[in-house]
């Protein structure tokens, strides 16, 4: 027979586990019933290149759709690589969105709508994190999906801010292109210095921890012999 200690802790686990549970389902279950005030709330996508970012937001948009909600999807003005108005993932899904200039359009645009996507937020200005905890606190569900890191390794901008505001983080990753282990760096193949340079394959690849400061310690050598 187990003690009463023994009891108590499978019951404090029962009831952790259910508390985990209800919290899965209210971030990946739509709300279909108009409920008053509708709730809001955030989610990031973070990770590095080719880790699925996109697709996953996409995902989530598409079942909001379904779901028949109100939906408006934004990326920044600048993201033009596969289309000019779509966010298309590297696997070319595609979802139609507004492309804007700064997150206050984003404020502007998509009020009194059930669900906000937010593509390539690393892209935005200073003021998203704002933009996106206003839209939440007015009951919209806002979904963003971005890099975590620029390919110097460091937090990219707006990124660390929505981090730590948001209510739900979705940490993906893609595979070292070196070892195939689990990749969370994007490291530049090219030389140029500018933070900000829209490429792909031609232009990055994904790598693991331990292969990402290998490559970069190489780097540093080939700049000091040059």
């Amino acid at each position: 027979m187990f003690n009463d200690e023994v009891i108590n802790i499978w019951i404090d686990c029962r009831i952790e586990y259910s508390k985990f549970r209800v919290l899965i389902l209210t971030m990946f279950i739509e709300q279909t019933k108009r409920i008053q005030p509708r709730k809001g709330w955030i989610e990031v996508v973070a990770g590095c290149m080719f880790s699925g970012k996109t697709e996953e937001l996409i995902r989530r948009l598409k079942r909001a759709k379904i779901a028949k909600q109100q939906v408006e999807i934004f990326k920044p003005s600048i993201e033009s690589r596969y289309d000019e108005i779509n966010i298309v993932s590297h696997d070319s899904n595609a979802i139609q969105s507004t492309p804007v200039p700064a997150s206050s359009s984003i404020l502007l645009l998509g009020h009194d709508v059930d669900v906000i996507g937010i593509d390539e937020a690393q892209f935005f200005d200073d003021q998203l994190p704002y933009v996106c905890e206003t839209l939440a606190n007015s009951g919209t569900r806002v979904i963003i999906a971005g890099l975590d890191m620029d390919y110097l390794g460091k937090p990219f901008g707006p990124m660390p801010q929505l981090l730590a505001i948001a209510d739900y983080i979705t940490k993906v990753h893609a595979i070292c292109m070196n070892c195939g282990d689990l990749a969370t760096h994007s490291h530049r193949i090219v030389s140029e210095s500018s933070l900000i340079l829209l490429g792909e394959k031609e232009s990055y690849i994904p790598l693991c921890r331990t292969c990402y400061v290998f490559e970069q310690k190489k780097v540093h050598v080939e700049l000091n012999l040059g």
